[in-house]
């Protein structure tokens, strides 16, 4: 087998012109300085954001520009991290018009090797031992080194000692080290300007430190760039689905990911959103749940209690509500923070489906038409399932308009609708799944 060294040269450079430009790695164009071999960076986010997408971003980036990367995945299976090479790969050739795609797939696949592991635990020992494997048998050595679903729950002296020795075992082998880290809502600001929990006490030991904002696409900011005191500001966007960064006059990605890839958003209740959850654990996927203390919805996978500064962000006055809807509602605070609730779900979603009733006025019947009405108000893609007509329909803008069955092509949606499922509507969900992910298990 071919010996590979750190870096190839290839005649062709397309690439160069074209891949890497839609990298998420250009934030650090102009910066002070890029990552050097022993430096880490991380890219921090909540679950479900893209941190994966990202990594492998920074892994097509690198071997497609001659260096050898391995990526080293924690908890996940290597069929899952090939496949999100693969799509993400076929989706930057296709936005980037990119000429010799082939042979641009083998240098990636020659520069990269792939290693995952069923556990979240990365010791200096692993690590060593993982680069001592490829170099003996494939005479592979690593000029970058990713690693995804690190554990950094350790406590802060021992957290410290352990990423220094990480980066030690690295700089020994001249690789450079990108990880992802995940937050959590109670510990992150909405718009953080430094290095945040789980990483804060390691800061000093992070040499760039980016973080990705779920908005419309996925705002992606410079919180640490080596010793600047104040990192410059970013406007970059990327896509929510791929994490590449998007351009004027970009559609919406195709990427066929796996359904491991995706995230449910919900509320958890039962009927509907029971049905939407039993779905994504059927296939996989990861869910999440919005609720609230005092509320107990019936499912509880992946459940986030939101606080109430965070509830708040989704308040709203029952009178715009009632205008909106063309009805009234209870006004009780539970029901307002359900629908605080559903700000959270729809803000962050790619896209929105709904089962219920389209009623004359073009509104959805019951509370969670609100969720139909963000998803107008945000211009999300909006589905809904009417349980009378027995077929689906879409927003175009104006009108509702019949539509074939759709299928899920956004990485995190919002599955929602009424407390009062009929057969057609639990047939109608399970067909969404089955024709947007049955030939991709």
């Amino acid at each position: 087998m071919e010996p590979r060294g750190k870096s190839r040269n290839t005649e062709s450079h397309v690439h160069k012109n074209t891949v890497s430009e839609r990298s998420p790695l250009r934030i650090l164009d102009g910066s002070m300085g890029e990552v050097h071999d022993g430096d880490l960076g991380v890219v921090m986010a909540r679950a479900g954001v893209g941190k994966t997408a990202f990594l492998v971003q920074v892994g097509i980036d690198h071997a497609l520009r001659g260096e050898t990367v391995l990526h080293l995945a924690l908890g996940q299976t290597l069929e899952h991290v090939r496949a999100w090479y693969d799509a993400l790969f076929d989706d930057l050739a296709s936005a980037s018009g990119l000429v010799e795609r082939e042979e641009s797939r083998n240098e990636l696949n020659t520069n990269r090797v792939i290693q995952a592991f069923t556990d979240a635990t990365l010791s200096p020992k692993r690590l060593e031992e993982s680069v001592r494997l490829y170099q003996e048998s494939l005479g592979f050595e690593p000029a970058l080194i990713i690693v995804d679903g690190f554990d950094w729950s350790q406590a802060g002296s021992e957290l410290g000692c352990l990423i220094a020795q990480i980066k030690d075992s690295a700089k020994k082998v001249g690789a450079k080290l990108w990880m992802s880290a995940q937050t959590h809502r109670d510990d992150v600001p909405t718009r953080p300007t430094g290095v945040t929990e789980p990483c804060k006490d390691v800061a000093d030991q992070i040499e760039i430190a980016v973080f990705l904002e779920p908005r419309k696409h996925i705002g992606i900011r410079l919180l640490k760039d080596h010793d600047a005191k104040h990192p410059r500001d970013t406007e970059l966007v990327l896509d929510p689905d791929t994490m590449r960064l998007i351009k004027d006059g970009d559609r919406p990605s195709a990427a066929n990911l796996p359904a491991s890839a995706f995230t449910l958003l919900s509320g958890g209740a039962k009927g509907s959103e029971a049905t939407f959850g039993e779905m994504a654990e059927r296939y996989g996927m990861t869910e999440v749940c919005f609720s609230f203390a005092g509320r107990t919805p019936l499912r509880t996978r992946g459940l986030v209690e939101l606080a109430p500064d965070d509830l708040r962000r989704g308040a709203v006055s029952s009178l715009y509500v009632e205008s909106q809807l063309h009805r009234t509602f209870p006004a009780d605070e539970a029901f307002q923070k359900v629908l605080q609730t559903i700000w959270h779900q729809v803000t962050t979603a790619g896209e929105v489906f709904v089962i219920g009733a389209i009623q004359e006025d073009g509104t959805v019947r019951g509370g969670t038409g609100w969720a139909a009405e963000l998803a107008k108000r945000f211009e999300k893609p909006l589905y809904v399932f009417d349980q009378g007509r027995q077929s689906w329909l879409t927003w175009s803008g104006s009108r509702w308009v019949n539509i074939a069955a759709p299928t899920i092509r956004h990485t995190r949606f919002c599955g929602t609708g009424t407390v009062r499922i009929e057969k057609t509507g639990r047939q109608a969900i399970a067909q969404l799944f089955a024709d947007s992910f049955g030939k991709r298990e």
